[in-house]
């Protein structure tokens, strides 16, 4: 166990406390000085929730809004060398008397009243705002009856602000360059983005999104969603209903565990909210009373990958960048969300099973095919949890972090841990021993693997119980009962930059995509990346994380350097080591796209040795000599 600090109250004749201490901040200072609270993690566009695509959410979400109304059905979007923001829809554009005020001054909107938007994302007249008051340059333009507005800012202050006549089509233009004081060496990464957009066509079947010239547009809504996500077959054609203000999508593979996307008004819902945990449950029972079994709702949604999409009057989202639904309702005293998705699946999942027996057919073998194995492993997954507990309450493999607050900003705080929060599962006590000296104990924590994990390819999860590593792994991270548990945002696999390292990184990939595929589909598993050579004078140290990077500093520190080659993570001193996880980490996210279908993908690699694989490794056979040339 970690000990807590003991804060004690500073003496009060140390501090002066008068009111030269009060400060009033104006709505583009308060955004710049507390970012996190408008668009969470600032980041440099190597993540998917970097405050740079919450920056170009909020410019989109506006443009969808006018698409939902019935106002432009293209969107035109440009980045430019990856740094610079350009968006065009057709809609009906800013009311120009009103410009500056709908980009500048918080609380300030046409999304209050309902009138002009019903079923609207951004209603809290933030969004906009945020992004001008964040970028190092916003120029906004609103074309109307023959007349555009423009107006130009630089970090939130107006600096040029003109009419005149044009003759192109309504809407709003809207160009912002992210402030590269705030959002250091930032950099918007094209799947990323692209990502975005695609969900923005999957729920706005109609609208065109033309992206660098690319456009993209949806059919047939979830549908494709899921076609386009999946990588593992499903089992039966997916199931596709949709109602007045709900649209689902579902079918069931082979893969362990559930997989859900969900979305409120347009809004990618990724921390999931009432409406996902509805589907989960109804979806659950209605199956369950189709077949009239007494069959475990665990059974039944294992390998379900779903999607839901509801419109929700003046919706409520925990936090401001919308990434769960706390609505309780549809609209102000209206039915709850969680009656109206029960409703609509009990009737139509009834009917539609009613309809197709044969999808019905293959759903009931694939339920039972995990009960049996459920109760197969029911034997040891008690043991094997309680043997999993004591070992944490002892802390032998694992060293926990905390989130620690002790100042009047919990929640922004809270915000800020909750994302840095991180996991390194690394071999070996003095890897693992010089990773807790070095780490902050307040969002880093340590899991320490015993030599290599087994290779758990083709096994059975069964297995995750039965081998201690495993085991106590899965109870470290709370994902037995799927993800939404998951304590770390990051789960990052830190192993030595050899044979070894790479063999044990496999082994916990193909652990996690056997499975927890959803840990990877979501964005939480990363490789830490660590030096292989530090190059170093009297003056100056630097660390090269590639022959390349070796030579560069050799070149940089001339005359004879001195060179040191790291064998091992155990090798790196705590000293040096806080350098490698601090604020410089480097990290490369592990992801799973379409075409990676799972089974084929670790039958080649993890399976038996085939004849394909060694024809493989022998045309892919990089010799020694082959790098000295």
């Amino acid at each position: 166990m970690i000990d807590e600090e003991i804060l004690l109250p500073e003496d009060e004749g140390t501090v002066k406390y008068d009111e030269d201490n009060i400060r009033h901040l104006d709505d583009m200072d308060h955004i710049r000085t507390r970012s996190g609270m408008y668009i969470g993690r600032l980041g440099d566009g190597s993540q998917n929730d970097d405050g740079i695509y919450v920056l170009l959410k909020e410019v989109m979400d506006n443009s969808i809004d006018e698409f939902k109304m019935g106002a432009g059905k293209r969107i035109e979007i440009t980045i430019e060398e990856n740094l610079r923001v350009c968006v065009r829809d057709y809609g009906r554009g800013i009311p120009q008397g009103k410009l500056i005020e709908a980009v500048s001054k918080l609380n300030t909107g046409g999304k209050y009243d309902n009138k002009a938007f019903k079923k609207s994302v951004g209603l809290n007249g933030v969004g906009v705002k945020a992004v001008n008051a964040l970028s190092s340059r916003f120029e906004v333009r609103s074309y109307r009856d023959n007349k555009v507005r423009t107006a130009i800012f630089e970090r939130g202050e107006l600096r040029e602000d003109t009419t005149t006549e044009s003759d192109e089509p309504n809407g709003t233009y809207i160009f912002f360059e992210p402030d590269n004081t705030l959002f250091q060496n930032y950099s918007f990464q094209s799947t990323f983005v692209e990502t975005l957009l695609r969900n923005y066509t999957y729920l706005n079947t109609g609208l065109s999104i033309v992206y660098n010239g690319q456009r993209i547009v949806s059919r047939h809504g979830l549908e494709d969603l899921l076609n386009d996500n999946m990588t593992s077959q499903g089992l039966y054609p997916i199931v596709h209903l949709k109602g007045e203000e709900i649209e689902i999508a579902f079918t069931h593979t082979n893969q362990y565990g559930e997989e859900y996307y969900s979305f409120v008004n347009g809004q990618h819902t990724t921390q999931g909210g009432t409406h996902q945990s509805a589907l989960k449950e109804h979806i659950a029972r209605t199956i369950k009373e189709f077949y009239n079994k007494n069959m475990d709702y665990s059974d039944i949604r294992n390998g379900l990958v779903a999607a839901i999409a509801i419109n929700v009057e003046e919706p409520q989202f925990e936090g401001q960048t919308k990434t769960k639904l706390g609505s309780p309702a549809m609209s102000p005293g209206g039915i709850s969300v969680n009656k109206y998705v029960g409703d609509f699946i009990k009737t139509e999942v009834d009917n539609f099973l009613h309809k197709n027996p044969l999808v019905a057919e293959v759903l009931l073998a694939k339920i039972q095919e995990s009960e049996k194995e459920r109760k197969a492993i029911a034997g040891v997954t008690k043991l094997a949890r309680e043997r999993a507990k004591k070992a944490n309450m002892h802390n032998r493999k694992l060293r926990d972090c905390r989130y620690h607050f002790n100042d009047t900003k919990a929640k922004e705080r809270e915000l800020e841990l909750s994302e840095a929060s991180c996991i390194f599962i690394t071999e070996g006590d003095s890897a693992s021993g010089s990773i807790t000296k070095s780490r902050d104990v307040n969002t880093q924590a340590v899991f320490s693997l015993r030599g290599k994990p087994l290779n758990s390819f083709g096994l059975t999860k069964k297995v995750v119980y039965e081998n201690e590593e495993f085991n106590l792994l899965q109870a470290a991270l709370n994902i037995e009962e799927g993800i939404e548990g998951l304590r770390y945002n990051k789960v990052i696999v830190a192993t030595d930059a050899d044979v070894d390292g790479m063999h044990i990184r496999l082994l916990m990939i193909t652990f996690f995509l056997q499975f927890f595929p959803d840990l990877i589909k979501k964005g939480h598993v990363y490789i830490l990346q660590t030096p292989l050579f530090r190059v170093r004078n009297k003056k100056t140290t630097l660390y090269c994380y590639s022959e390349e990077e070796r030579i560069a500093a050799i070149e940089a520190l001339s005359p004879n350097p001195e060179i040191t080659r790291f064998k091992g993570l155990g090798e790196i001193s705590p000293d040096e080591f806080q350098h490698f996880i601090g604020k410089d980490i480097r990290l490369e996210q592990v992801k799973l796209r379409k075409e990676d279908l799972v089974k084929e993908l670790l039958a080649f690699y993890m399976g038996k040795n085939t004849m394909e694989r060694q024809s493989f490794i022998i045309d892919n056979l990089v010799i020694e000599e082959d790098l000295a040339s």
